[in-house]
């Protein structure tokens, strides 16, 4: 009995340190697994945080270029705006503000011209409406008259050019006085009349020489400024290395100002000129009207000394 309870407590022995050994080697089993599979998790886990850090760089590059490729033009579309909103501000007063000095000056000098053609027009259609009224109403004034001393006093101390004409021939009567010769007398008449319808003619033509000038000068004048202002464009546009319509087109507009400015002066100037032309050559028609008048005055009253010097003759004779 005492041998079989031995034996029993042996076997309970041996069985108890079996299963703490197994229970030992299942603990320590499980602690040597546990690290690894973290270490599994990183492993699985590491490459997917590691992959994104070297997909980033291949995602942003094309993002970057994209930027930098939409920043220029971006920049280009503001300037464009910049230059579309300058240009629907272009007036003629801002390209002249904004123009070179050299351009200034072709444009100032060219209406002055402008404003000198229309003053010399108006001046001369009213000089040339009162001349002519004048003329014509002093030849119906001595249409009637017999003799010089009969119309002048018709026309009276303050007339037109006929009257001079018409002291002209009294002055070279009287000077001639005694001188038989009526050829002679007539022939110095005419060299003085003559001579006052030139100096009627050098009188009515002023100012229309000036016409004549600013006709035919003022597009080279105005075409200069333009050659001016182009090439000023051009010394801009190798600055600004550009050749973008918006750019350059300001400074050409302010060039071809100049050219507009010059037309705009020279078509009036050459209209009014020949204009002139054509109403002075009428109105010195009237002055060769007025001087043959006079002239038939004095031919009259030459032979009229004549006719009573012969009478008085033959009345002393008889």
């Amino acid at each position: 009995m005492k041998n079989m309870s031995l034996s029993r407590v042996m076997t309970f022995a041996v069985v108890s340190a079996l299963a703490m050994l197994s229970l030992a080697a299942s603990s320590s089993a499980q602690q040597g697994a546990a690290p690894a599979a973290p270490s599994a998790l990183v492993a699985q886990q590491a490459p997917a945080v590691s992959q994104p850090p070297a997909a980033l760089p291949q995602a942003a590059a094309p993002a970057a270029a994209s930027d930098a490729a939409a920043a220029p033009a971006e920049r280009e579309g503001k300037s464009l705006k910049a230059a579309a909103a300058e240009l629907r501000e272009l007036s003629p007063w801002m390209m002249f503000k904004s123009a070179d000095v050299v351009v200034k000056a072709v444009m100032i000098g060219l209406a002055f011209a402008s404003l000198v053609t229309w003053t010399i027009f108006i001046a001369k259609m009213i000089e040339l409406a009162v001349v002519q009224r004048k003329v014509r109403s002093a030849l119906v004034k001595i249409a009637d008259a017999r003799s010089l001393a009969e119309a002048q006093f018709a026309l009276g101390a303050k007339g037109s050019v006929l009257a001079s004409f018409l002291a002209a021939a009294m002055r070279e009567a009287r000077l001639s006085a005694g001188i038989s010769s009526d050829a002679g007398i007539k022939e110095r008449a005419a060299s003085s009349f003559g001579e006052i319808v030139r100096a009627e003619a050098r009188r009515i033509r002023l100012g229309m020489g000036l016409l004549a000038t600013i006709g035919a000068t003022s597009p080279f004048v105005g075409l200069f400024g333009t050659v001016w202002g182009i090439m000023n464009s051009f010394i801009g546009i190798s600055k600004s290395q550009t050749t973008n319509l918006a750019v350059v087109a300001p400074g050409i507009a302010e060039a071809l100002l100049a050219t507009a400015i010059g037309l705009v002066a020279a078509i009036p100037a050459v209209i009014i000129y020949n204009h002139f032309s054509r109403v002075t050559k009428g109105y010195l028609e009237l002055v060769n009207r007025a001087s043959g008048a006079a002239g038939r005055l004095l031919s009259r009253d030459l032979d009229r000394t004549h006719v009573s010097g012969g009478q008085r003759a033959r009345g002393a004779a008889e």
